[in-house]
């Protein structure tokens, strides 16, 4: 008698199980054996609840997994069980050791910039003029470019500083993890930079210099206060600001 009760009360916590999951649709489908809600449509979406970041910060004793989407951010959020993540990145995010200035692949790469100047005044060269062949543009063209000025330059002067080194000797370490392929911008990364100022803060000098060469004299330079971009002569201080990809 014992054995059947306690067989009928196996039988009926089973049963409690199976009608705890849930399938949402038109067609009547059970939902899947993995999934305690199961919902499907070819014709709408999921909609998570929505707030500002202010009323996500008012919940209590989140559990990891919450996930909300953010009108302040524009993404999906979830909760990690110790901080709120974004699903995309977006402009303005602290990520990677800088600032997110650039997004492509909606939100999935882009790139950042660090949160401060790496000199107010550096020269380009490294005490000699000489073609380093870095006429390369466009998002992520700075990063060879940067590669190709150190490694034509460094023979100049081996304990010398300019533009491109300091980028590429700059590292920063943000929760643990140390970053350090930093680069100097070209000039279309370096306006992409230009057009985000603000957002990333700290521009108090006027020119910038890019990794873009345009011959052994002269490399293009970006002009902070008034938007202007021109070239000079490589021996002249202009200030760095690194950046690296993501």
């Amino acid at each position: 008698m014992k054995r059947s009760i306690v067989f009928l009360i196996a039988l009926m916590i089973a049963g409690i199980h199976t009608i705890a999951q849930v399938a949402i649709n038109a067609d009547n489908s059970a939902p899947d054996n993995s999934a305690m809600l199961d919902v499907k449509s070819t014709s709408k979406g999921f909609l998570p609840p929505r707030m500002t970041t202010t009323q996500r910060d008012a919940i209590t004793q989140q559990a990891a997994g919450l996930t909300i989407y953010n009108t302040t951010k524009n993404c999906n959020e979830t909760y990690n069980g110790s901080s709120w993540v974004c699903n995309t990145h977006y402009i303005g995010e602290s990520y990677g050791g800088g600032i997110v200035f650039y997004v492509y692949d909606n939100g999935q790469h882009g790139l950042i910039a660090a949160t401060a100047n790496q000199s107010q005044s550096m020269q380009w060269y490294n005490g000699t003029y000489r073609t380093t062949g870095t006429a390369g543009d466009g998002v992520n063209a700075g990063t060879m470019n940067t590669a190709m000025i150190v490694a034509t330059q460094m023979a100049d002067n081996q304990s010398g500083d300019f533009a491109a080194k300091i980028c590429a000797d700059y590292s920063v370490t943000v929760g643990g993890v140390t970053y350090g392929d930093w680069y100097l911008p070209s000039k279309y990364e370096l306006n992409l930079l230009y057009i985000q100022r603000t957002v990333v803060g700290g521009f108090d000098i006027s020119d910038y210099w890019s990794s873009s060469e345009y011959n052994s004299i002269v490399a293009s330079y970006k002009d902070f206060l008034n938007g202007d971009q021109d070239y000079l002569s490589k021996n002249f201080g202009c200030a760095v600001r690194a950046i690296r990809a993501f």
